[in-house]
């Protein structure tokens, strides 16, 4: 997968790149469009409720660089990492909601709506729904010495050993976490989860011989997969991707099964509807940009942007979805 890598190299070196000023090629000015003639007239901050360096850090300032070009001004990329995305979150809802400061936000606030308990804010009440971004997979990896080199082979062999197998995630709750529990139960198999308190430990152990497999992030795991570290054996997506070349999907043993990573972008509730329009005509110009497309294709991602009501119908039904499997499968933070 020597084309990923280079790909994401590349990615990553536009990160630090001041956006180009100006509008994009064909593209009448979002003003006109929208109604909003005075926005923006200064600096936006886009809050990412993670650590700098991670994929979605990436996915954040290669998006912030394309939208500043659409808009004609510059997005600070604001890093506020804890709680599992809470703390970057609830700025962001108690934020003014004039269109200056935005989140980009993911899987897990779909899974925080259940999953932990007095949120400092209502995730329906609370938000403006600007874009969905791109969607992609996470992906199931063994050692490559493992038995382990088919989804069938997991499911055999699970079923035959209730329990026996194990397999770690980033942590309890977390996105991989529930990629997995659903699984479980989609599959009827019994599984051995070992949560870890970030992705890199889990590598770590699996590598060395210390769990059965990992479900783990598609960009955050490339790099062992391309260096033969680990091996890549089933990919959560709907669909397959060029990013894992002849991996195949969960749902192609279970189906039914999807358990995608997503990426939007979030206001405060109450940001004018003028406002709403132009961030959402800047987000579509920017990721449907077909550099901005090939960046995230590097980590199997795929455009997936719409309209502000399609975000909102998305996120409540990702709610939803994840709500059930908490549920069912009794899954708590701890």
């Amino acid at each position: 997968m020597s084309h990923t890598s280079t790909s994401r190299r590349r990615m990553l070196g536009l990160l630090g790149a001041t956006a180009a000023s100006g509008a994009l090629p064909g593209i009448p000015a979002l003003a006109s469009e929208t109604g909003a003639q005075d926005f923006p007239t200064r600096a936006l901050r886009l809050v990412v409720p993670f650590t700098p360096g991670g994929g979605t850090d990436v996915v954040g300032r290669s998006l912030a660089a394309a939208m500043s070009e659409a808009l004609g001004q510059s997005i600070v990329v604001d890093n506020r990492p804890g709680g599992g995305t809470v703390i970057g979150s609830n700025i962001v809802a108690k934020a003014k909601p004039d269109g200056y400061t935005l989140l980009l936000t993911t899987t897990a606030l779909a899974i925080n709506d259940t999953l932990v308990k007095d949120l400092p804010y209502d995730t329906d009440r609370d938000f403006s729904d600007i874009g969905l971004i791109c969607v992609g997979p996470n992906v199931l990896v063994t050692h490559p010495k493992s038995r382990f080199k088919t989804l069938d082979a997991v499911i055999r062999y699970a079923k035959a050993n209730p329990g026996k197998l194990t397999y770690g995630s980033s942590g309890n709750g977390s996105a991989v976490h529930l990629a997995a529990e659903l699984f479980k139960m989609k599959a009827g198999v019994d599984l051995t989860h070992i949560p870890y308190k970030g992705a890199a430990q889990a590598y770590t152990d699996l590598v060395g011989g210390r769990l059965d497999f990992v479900f783990a992030t598609a960009g955050g795991v490339a790099k062992y997969v391309e260096e033969g570290t680990l091996q890549a054996v089933a990919l959560t997506s709907r669909e397959r991707t060029p990013a894992y070349p002849g991996i195949p999907t969960i749902a192609e043993l279970v189906p039914g099964y999807s358990a995608e990573v997503w990426y939007a972008i979030l206001a405060p509730a109450g940001t004018p509807p003028d406002i709403v329009a132009a961030l959402n005509g800047a987000l579509n110009k920017a990721a449907n940009d077909p550099g901005y497309k090939s960046r995230v294709s590097a980590d199997g991602m795929k455009v997936a942007a719409g309209t502000p009501q399609e975000m909102r119908a998305f996120r409540q039904s990702e709610q939803a979805r994840w709500r059930q499997v908490i549920h069912d499968g009794k899954i708590t933070t701890t």
